[in-house]
Formats: C-alpha cells, sequence, structure tokens
C-alpha cells in the first residue's frame, strides 16, 4: 500500500497502536485509531500531514508520533469523501479551506468533467460492444409507432439515391443504433448527414447496430405509424417489429457504414449562429431552387438574413430576399446548394431553424428548437462570388 491510498488498510509501525504514550496527547486519537474512525488509511493520514492538508493536532518531539483531535474527524471525513470522488488534492484543499463560491466552482467543474469522461467511457465501450466479431446480440425496444415513423421521415431524406446509392449502395441505408438508453437512426448522402435520436419506452438487450434497406423502413414505418406502440426485436442481423397483433420482418446488412460520428467530433467549434424563420427560409430556398439556380447565398447583414444567389451564368435573379435573423459572430456569407439545404429544412420541426457554422468550408449544423434530438449537417458549396 502506497501513502496515497485513501482505504482502510494496516500499518506495521507502533504509531498505529492506540495507547497515548504522553501527557500532552491526553485526550487525544493515536494515528491508528484516528484512522479507523474516519475511514483513512494510517498512511493516507501521513501523506496528508507532509501536503500540509491534514496537520496532526500533535506530534510527539521524541517518537514522531501522530495524534488527532475528535473535532478534526469532520474534516477528514469530507476528505475522504472528496478523495474518493477523484477530486485532485489541489482541488480538496479549495474545498477545505477556500470560501463557499470557491469551493462551489471546484466542485461543479469537476462534476462536470466526471460526467464528460463517464459518458466518453460509456459511448466507447457500447460502439465496441456493438462492434464486437462473433455472437448474436439480442435486443429489444418498445417505442411508439409515430415516433418511430417520425424518426424514418426525417432521415430518409438524407440516404442516397440515383447515381451515388448505385456506387455506393451502403448509402441507401440506415444505420440504427441501440445501447442502454436510446434508439438512434442515421443516414447520409455525403452531402448531407441526419441523426435522430429517440427515448423508448422500455429497452433491454445488448448494444447493436445494424443497417437497413431505406425502402422496407419507409413501409415498416407507413404501417407502425397508427400504432400507439410497437416492439422492435433484433437478433444478430433479423429485425422483427411487432404492434396491433402484427410482424414486420427485416433484414439487416453486412456492409460498413461510414464512421459518422469522425464527422461530428471534427465539427470545430460554432464560429456563428443564426436563428431565423424556418418557413420563410424554406420559400426563399425552394423559389432558388425551382428557377434552376445550382448555389445560393446566405449574407447577414445588422438583424436580416439575406438569401441570394450570385451566379451571372444563371437565370435571372429574382432579387435578394431577406429575413429577420437572430445572428451570433462575425459577419457571415455562405453557400449551399438549394437542393441540398431544402431537404434539411422540410426534415427540421418548429417555427425557428438555428445554423450554426465553424466555418464556410466545413459542415453546417441545422438543428430545430422543438426538437434537439435531431441533428442534421449540411455541407456548403465553394462559391468564389457566394463565400468570403
Amino acid at each position: 500500500m502506497n501513502d496515497t491510498d485513501d482505504t482502510h488498510g494496516t500499518d506495521d509501525t507502533h504509531e498505529t497502536d492506540d495507547m497515548v504514550g504522553n501527557d500532552a496527547a491526553e485526550g487525544l486519537l493515536s494515528i491508528g485509531a484516528f484512522a479507523r474512525r474516519v475511514g483513512l488509511a494510517p498512511s493516507a493520514l501521513r501523506f496528508y500531514d507532509d501536503c500540509a492538508v491534514l496537520r496532526p493536532a500533535h506530534v510527539d518531539t521524541a517518537t514522531g508520533y501522530r495524534y488527532y483531535a475528535e473535532t478534526q474527524a469532520p474534516r477528514a471525513a469530507l476528505l475522504r469523501r472528496l478523495r474518493e470522488a477523484e477530486l485532485p488534492l489541489v482541488d480538496a484543499a479549495a474545498v477545505l479551506d477556500g470560501p463557499y463560491e470557491e469551493a462551489r466552482e471546484v466542485l461543479r467543474g469537476h462534476l462536470g468533467r466526471t460526467r464528460e469522461s463517464a459518458a466518453a467511457a460509456r459511448a466507447a465501450l457500447e460502439e465496441i460492444l456493438r462492434t464486437l466479431p462473433g455472437g448474436t446480440r439480442r435486443a429489444e425496444v418498445s417505442i411508439g409507432g409515430a415516433e418511430l415513423a417520425g424518426a424514418v421521415r426525417q432521415v430518409g431524406s438524407a440516404v442516397a439515391a440515383g447515381a451515388a446509392r448505385e456506387e455506393f449502395p451502403v448509402l441507401g441505408r440506415v444505420l440504427v443504433e441501440i445501447d442502454g438508453e436510446e434508439i438512434r437512426l442515421v443516414a447520409t448522402d455525403r452531402y448531407r448527414l441526419a441523426v435522430r435520436a429517440l427515448r423508448p419506452l422500455s429497452i433491454a438487450g445488448e448494444p447493436c447496430e445494424l443497417l437497413l434497406d431505406i425502402e422496407e423502413l419507409t413501409e415498416t414505418a407507413a404501417w407502425a405509424r397508427r400504432l400507439p406502440e410497437v416492439a422492435v426485436e433484433v437478433e444478430g442481423r433479423q429485425v422483427r417489429v411487432r404492434g396491433g397483433g402484427e410482424c414486420r420482418e427485416l433484414a439487416g446488412s453486412d456492409e460498413v457504414f461510414p464512421a459518422y460520428r469522425m464527422v461530428l467530433d471534427d465539427l470545430g467549434a460554432a464560429r456563428h449562429r443564426v436563428i431565423a424563420d424556418r418557413g420563410g427560409l424554406r420559400r426563399a430556398v425552394a423559389d432558388r431552387l425551382d428557377a434552376g439556380h445550382q448555389a445560393i447565398a446566405l449574407t447577414t447583414t445588422g438583424d436580416d438574413l439575406l438569401i441570394s444567389t450570385d451566379q451571372p451564368e444563371g437565370p435571372e435573379e429574382p432579387g435578394a430576399t431577406a429575413l429577420r435573423a437572430i445572428h451570433t459572430g462575425p459577419p457571415l456569407r455562405i453557400a449551399f446548394d438549394p437542393g441540398v439545404l431544402l431537404p434539411a429544412l422540410d426534415a427540421s420541426v418548429g417555427p425557428d431553424v438555428l445554423l450554426e457554422i465553424a466555418s464556410e468550408a466545413r459542415p453546417v449544423v441545422v438543428r430545430s428548437a422543438d426538437q434537439g434530438s435531431f441533428t442534421t449537417l449540411v455541407m456548403p458549396v465553394r462559391n468564389a462570388a457566394a463565400t468570403s
């Protein structure tokens, strides 16, 4: 056992003896007795003495034995709890001796870091379990039929079609991930990425993932929409969806879906946030698409968001559309393919849309204030006339 061990332990030195050997130590507890009282090992008490975090009340000058007062027990117990929570000693000292506000800030900061670390570890382990070769993974999820159908509709618009699907058949499928708390549907056509997380009514079994054909999944979702609840049963690559006395079967694929989490992790911090009326922005984008424009520009100016085109060789520009918007960050000018942006706006929910933009060259996050469980990413286009 080393000196930083905070658990009970034995110590073969005479300093752990419970007997008090001199008058100055009368009424005090030996290090062994105090260690048992507060749940710390004697070696830990010595370490905290050396670090000046928990000094003994008295040290015998002849023997070097340490003695502690009963009044030190609450401090020692708090120190033990802080260390059990893996708080660094320098932060523990701030909690023990600093002002209330500093102690509160230290604890809140450590709590946040602990949650992030636990979440990262959990995600890593679930990913390993989902992709672990060998064996047959089983899971069962109960979820509202309309909720499942809505999720399929939202991610379905991001599934590849046409030549892209012929070249990469896996992009014509939806990735379904199941873990201990939620079920996620993911789709991408390389220009858009859509992720919808669902909190099921109940969930059991092992973390797993599978790829389902979009046509089969859409047909099943249309059937499930009218049911108050459906049970999704997964066994290996086979899926059964039960509800209303009926059962639909879907077969999963062994293809490898793109590593979408790497895209999410590589987004970078948002430099711009734009909140605008979703319906108004949708209409402006649709108008440009109907007019045959292949690129549109979004420009922030004051409290307005301007939607325009900058293509001299294209159809006549019908004039910029101005929408009232809330914008944070430096001035922005970014270009999109309207045929890519429009489905993202259609899949969103609610009257407002939030665009989070790290740069004019990175994927743009399209969010809805009414549904934080749905995220879609849209790639901007590099248009020299339409971007800053």
